[in-house]
């Protein structure tokens, strides 16, 4: 397994550095393919030895080597998680279809979670064919109605929840609810749940720091429902079957 680790590990960094690009670009409606990569400060474009992913942003102490500007920390944190998620991915499920299926699924969700974190949306460009790719994806690997119930399910819930609370929940989570349902199948429900736990704690810091006032700041929602897909992903059937033996 480490060998296998090692072998998926530097394509995850750079399929990492990708997703940068497409973090930065898909929102704006821009070319992910160009011009090359520039400075967002001076503009100069990124040689090639700026451009290793993890290492270049260490060695440059997270400034630009032109203009010194600022390189945020979600570069390297891009990077280094979605390499982390690829490797894990097939430690937990092997050199199998499924493996590259799991993969694909995280790398979605963390260009998602970083371009909702910058910018507050969900691109359709990504969450709406991806809901497809996998729908169909998943379905070829395990046939069954399981995965298009599921995803339905998880949309209509979110869609019920934001019509409920608009200020709290959007269409834009509602669309990732399809795509998680759509590859979670049956374990989107420990998903969402623990997507919702884990926005609860933010939620109850600003709420003890701001009072009423608390309720009225929005928190970028999408890298929870991330987080819990991610759970969901290497340890949901494991939580459903443990829940659902409390009955028998």
């Amino acid at each position: 397994m480490s060998a296998l680790a090692i072998a998926v590990a530097l394509p995850g960094l750079a399929i990492g550095s990708f997703l940068n690009v497409v973090a930065a670009r898909v929102p704006l409606r821009r070319s992910i393919a160009h011009p090359p990569s520039a400075c967002m400060g001076c503009g100069h474009e990124i040689a090639r030895r700026d451009n290793i992913p993890l290492v270049s942003w260490l060695v440059l102490r997270g400034r630009c080597r032109h203009c010194d500007a600022r390189i945020s920390i979600r570069y390297p944190a891009v990077e280094l998680v979605t390499a982390l998620l690829v490797v894990g991915c097939f430690v937990a499920f092997g050199a199998t279809a499924y493996a590259v299926l799991a993969s694909g699924f995280c790398v979605v969700l963390v260009a998602l979670s970083a371009i909702d974190l910058e910018y507050r949306i969900v691109p359709n460009r990504i969450v709406l064919p991806a809901a497809a790719i996998f729908l169909v994806a998943a379905t070829a690997l395990q046939p069954s109605t399981e995965w298009a119930i599921a995803a339905l399910g998880a949309s209509g819930f979110l869609f019920v929840a934001a019509i409920a609370y608009p200020k709290g929940m959007g269409m834009g989570d509602v669309k990732l609810a399809l795509l998680l349902g759509a590859m979670l199948g049956r374990s989107v429900g420990v998903a969402l749940m623990v997507g919702f736990l884990a926005a609860l704690v933010p939620s109850t810091l600003l709420l003890l720091r701001h009072g009423s006032a608390g309720r009225k700041i929005a928190i970028p929602f999408v890298p929870f429902l991330a987080f819990g897909a991610v759970v969901a992903l290497f340890f949901g059937d494991a939580i459903l079957d443990s829940y659902l033996g409390t009955f028998d």
